[in-house]
């Protein structure tokens, strides 16, 4: 049961039709190294592409399928990323502004509103390092449900918000007769089919709440401990240890979404977790799993309170209510007069480097958004819209290569062909942020999602690639499908030349689910072997 839990970068669906057949051996320029590969009895089946180019004299390498659309899984983040990166710079910085509405008398007392403008920070200081960076893990909590397992940044989520909390204190302000307000206007918010996530330009800990569980001793309660804390959100744990070697056994039960306009939001977490428990994978040793922050602008009102009152400010209003958006002024017309505190993010290439780097499928939506936004659009349509014609016209994707309707992380319906990605990835050079854009990617062997694949290869340090799946259920055969499993980027070869490559495999058929990281081994040996033979 629990190896349910063991899918890298995925989304389960239920599969509907079967896969399709090609024959791969009719493509002789194919090295037999990847051939092999492509050849084992787990892609009886299956269809496969690649495309890999020379990226300072453009010459063809290797071609087959190029043209076939395919689903991409998350390698869609690759172009969402890019496209962002590039229009809104890598040096651009989120500034998180605080606004008063009315007058602080003599003594320090604001007769007014706090409004808190939500500028879309993706991580608002809850992974902010010393150095200006973005912290991210190989196993981030973004897929701590889906891995059964994360190993969390060490920075305080609530970073952002005691930090503006602070500069309110700090401005002589210490009572406010008035309400706070998110103002999370920036765009139209919307709800995306990955995981039905609501993605809003106001973000907390990435609106999740980090749930750790860890085993005491037989028959007591297990360790339930979580982050942020706040009265927004509350947990009841009822997780009983049992015996070493029995099964984990753990539910989460979410909580409807109005509950974060009322007084009592709960996260129920109930079963067993065995003694000495430790998921799965490498490195990760505690079982962390995460509740969805549905409210988000609800939730950060109620923060942002937590966080005055820490700083030494008293609120004389409801800590715990629907946040009251409809007293928020025009747009247009904050003053800068009226500003009273201000957070800023690290460079928005930071932000590209977390997105591809562990998958964040919130992160790539958000990008999509802010590029749509760029371009004088409001809504998720529009950013769609907006990016197709992109691609096209400034960057010459074949238009009849790729298919993107809903969204902007991949999973469960973005289509490209490999001439599409490859299209992109070279294009890409010709940019100002193009040393940014490959920066982002993951190293093979080395961090992100590539961190654990292939592993001690020659090819380790050498291949930056974006990594796409998605798993699927066929009701006829009773088994788990990879509908898309993709890597896509850039390899320094062993002759020191620069190729880009894209490889596909749609409609593997599994025997057990933990083949799906076989099969993401293979990409990794496949592009190994093309670091190898170039």
């Amino acid at each position: 049961m629990y190896r349910l839990f063991l899918f890298l970068t995925l989304i389960v669906s239920v599969l509907s039709a079967g896969g399709c057949n090609k024959n791969i051996n009719s493509s002789q320029s194919i090295p037999d190294e990847i051939l092999t590969i492509m050849n084992k009895p787990t892609y009886e089946g299956a269809v496969w592409s690649l495309r890999v180019i020379d990226l300072d004299t453009g010459n063809l390498i290797y071609n087959l399928n190029p043209n076939l659309v395919l689903l991409t899984g998350s390698l869609r983040k690759s172009f969402s990323s890019g496209l962002s990166l590039n229009t809104l710079g890598a040096d651009q910085r989120f500034k998180t502004p605080v606004y008063r509405q009315g007058s602080v008398d003599g003594e320090g007392v604001l007769q007014g509103n706090l409004i808190l403008v939500a500028d879309g920070d993706l991580t608002f200081g809850g992974r902010v390092t010393s150095q200006d960076t973005i912290q991210f893990t190989n196993f981030d909590h973004v897929d701590a449900n889906a891995l059964g397992g994360a190993v969390l940044t060490p920075q305080d989520p609530l970073t952002g918000l005691d930090d503006i909390a602070q500069q309110i204190a700090d401005s002589g302000i210490i009572e406010i007769n008035g309400d706070v307000i998110i103002d999370a206007r920036l765009f139209d918010e919307f709800v995306v089919p990955n995981n039905e996530r609501l993605i809003s330009p106001m973000i907390v800990n990435e609106n999740l709440i980090d749930i750790t569980i860890i085993p005491t001793e037989p028959g007591q309660p297990a360790m339930v401990d979580w982050r942020p804390k706040s009265a927004a959100f509350d947990i009841n744990a009822n997780v009983i240890t049992v015996g070493e070697g029995e099964e984990l056994d753990i539910e989460l039960s979410e909580p409807d979404s109005s509950c974060f306009e009322l007084a009592e939001c709960v996260g129920v977490v109930t079963g067993q977790i065995p003694l000495g428990f430790k998921p799965d994978l490498p490195e990760v040793e505690t079982l962390v799993q995460t509740f969805k922050i549905e409210g988000p602008s609800a939730y950060a009102r109620t923060a942002f309170i937590e966080a005055l009152e820490r700083s030494g400010v008293t609120v004389n209003t409801n800590l715990v209510g629907p946040n009251p958006e409809n007293k928020v002024p025009p747009q247009d017309l904050y003053s800068t007069d009226a500003l009273v505190a201000e957070y800023i993010s690290p460079p928005f290439s930071e932000m590209t480097k977390l997105v591809l780097k562990v998958s964040h499928n919130y992160g790539a939506n958000l990008s999509l958004a802010l590029f749509g936004l760029a371009k004088g659009e409001r809504t998720v349509e529009g950013s769609l819209d907006q990016e197709r014609i992109t691609l096209v016209n400034d960057f010459d994707v074949p238009a009849d290569g790729f298919n993107f309707p809903t969204n902007g992380s991949g999973s469960p319906d973005s289509e490209a062909s490999p001439r599409a990605v490859t299209t992109l990835l070279n294009n890409m050079k010709q940019t100002d942020i193009f040393d940014d854009y490959f920066d982002s990617f993951p190293i093979l062997g080395e961090d992100g999602s590539l961190k654990f694949v292939d592993e001690g290869s020659p090819a380790t340090g050498r291949v930056r690639g974006k990594t796409g799946t998605s798993i699927g259920f066929d009701p006829d055969t009773q088994q788990f499908v990879v509908k898309a499993k993709s890597l896509g980027g850039y390899i320094d070869s062993a002759s020191d030349r620069r190729l880009i490559f894209a490889v596909f495999v749609n409609n593997a058929l599994l025997s057990d689910i933990s083949e799906v990281f076989e099969i993401n081994n293979d990409l990794g040996k496949i592009a190994s072997a093309i670091y190898e033979l170039n």
